[in-house]
């Protein structure tokens, strides 16, 4: 699921649909930091790079891809650009630029991570984009990290519709509609659709998201700890609504801060100013602090462990798993709460850590609520938005159940789940 990594072909122009790593694909071969690829060739070796000639810096032959469209920055659909041909022009959004580049900044620098030597092309929704034989238009859609796109590419065999990760039950369902209104106009040939929720869907919205965070939020009177996606702004937005109509603090990590910084550049996007009076930065205690955080450690609203267990009836603390070794400074009393406002673990691994999650609650006293709203649209409201753009044929993508995907989808038109490595003609 994930690692999105499609190219289409259209007489001489080759253009990538996304280039991201699989993670499932990279977690078969590895474990970091014990055991991690050398270099490029041995995620060639494994498959997890594919071949494709003239597209790798490392490649001396001539350039074969003329652009990449990126539909948003998660790693799932971005993180593999970094071995792309130096000069590979990657068309994006003004917001995922902005968190890419600001993700390489914070990120440990490596042969997976430099992207300085691409060139980066920013649209907005309206704009069109030629690419040798395509003729593209990116489309806004709702997805858990602003600035994501879908595209309608124009072939001259006819429009394919992409999705990139979309949903209906965000905060903006009218990016998506528009996708799917535009999507419909240009009558494609084929149509390329995430599947992720085709395993299990949760319908839960972020509004209702939100009134069960307030619920919780309003029913403890000592210190709220969250975790959820750092990159995940809507749910930040949340998180801190809730904590202004509770009158407390939302405590954010460094890290988190860095990203909201980097984004505030967008006039487009409603997001918290840094010196907004109800956000707190969260310094976790280290003996190093990297130059982008010693930056951030300057802001007058930067807290530590100590002030946290002072203001604890005022707090709501945004903690990732690597923040819980603060707990033991911080001493949540008894009555605090932890909220956990992301996906719950689908595979080995992340159980392992989801049952140490567990022991650190077990030891202080803790308990655990779920509040999360998916970012990957339902298996209805995909057939219903299939059933409005009517293309000729549909090629499911970023799900483990693309056959669950295909006899869902028989009556409404013609599916055809891919296999890797594996050319269709349309």
């Amino acid at each position: 699921m994930g690692g999105n990594k499609i190219l289409v072909e259209d007489k001489e122009t080759k253009v990538l649909l996304d280039f991201g790593m699989s993670f499932a694909e990279r977690d078969r071969f590895y474990s970091d930091p014990w055991l991690s690829p050398r270099n490029e060739r041995d995620l060639l070796e494994f498959g997890i790079l594919p071949q494709i000639e003239g597209a790798y810096i490392f490649d001396q032959r001539e350039p074969a891809i003329e652009g990449v469209l990126l539909s948003h920055s998660h790693l799932d659909h971005s993180r593999h650009i970094s071995f792309l041909k130096e000069g590979t022009h990657i068309h994006l959004g003004e917001a995922t630029s902005n968190i890419i580049h600001a993700l390489n900044s914070i990120s440990k620098k490596g042969f997976e991570t430099d992207v300085s030597h691409l060139q980066f092309a920013t649209f907005r929704t309206g704009d069109k984009i030629k690419v040798g034989s395509f003729e593209i238009e990116p489309v806004h859609v709702d997805h858990s990290v602003p600035g994501s796109y879908g595209y309608i590419i124009h072939t001259s065999d006819g429009s394919i519709a992409y999705t990139g990760d979309l949903r209906t039950h965000g905060p903006r369902p009218d990016l998506t509609r528009e996708f799917v209104e535009r999507a419909a106009a240009s009558e494609p040939v084929a149509m390329i659709s995430e599947g992720t929720n085709f395993g299990g869907a949760v319908i839960s919205s972020e509004p209702q998201v939100r009134k069960e965070i307030d619920s919780i939020v309003s029913s403890v009177d000592k210190v709220v700890l969250a975790s959820f996606s750092y990159g995940d702004i809507d749910r930040l937005r949340t998180f801190y609504q809730v904590a202004k109509e509770n009158s407390r603090y939302l405590a954010i990590s460094l890290k988190q801060a860095y990203l909201l910084k980097s984004l505030s550049r967008d006039p487009h996007l409603d997001i918290p100013a840094l010196d907004d009076p109800a956000l707190l930065i969260f310094r976790r205690a280290k003996k190093h602090y990297y130059e982008w955080e010693q930056e951030l450690l300057r802001s007058p609203n930067i807290c530590t462990a100590t002030e946290i267990r002072a203001l604890q009836e005022k707090v709501i603390l945004v903690c990732s798993f690597l923040d819980f070794k603060e707990l033991i400074d911080i001493r949540p009393e008894p009555g605090s709460t932890f909220i956990l406002s992301q996906s719950e673990p689908f595979n080995e691994e992340m159980e392992i850590e989801y049952q140490r999650l567990m022991n650190w609650l077990d030891h202080f006293g803790l308990p655990m609520y779920h509040a999360h709203c998916s970012g990957h649209v339902t298996p209805n409201e995909l057939k219903r938005a299939v059933e409005t753009i009517k293309p000729r044929q549909l090629f499911p993508v970023h799900t483990e159940h693309p056959n669950l995907f295909a006899k869902f989808l028989s009556k409404t038109t013609d599916v055809r789940a891919p296999q890797k490595n594996v050319v269709y003609r349309i």
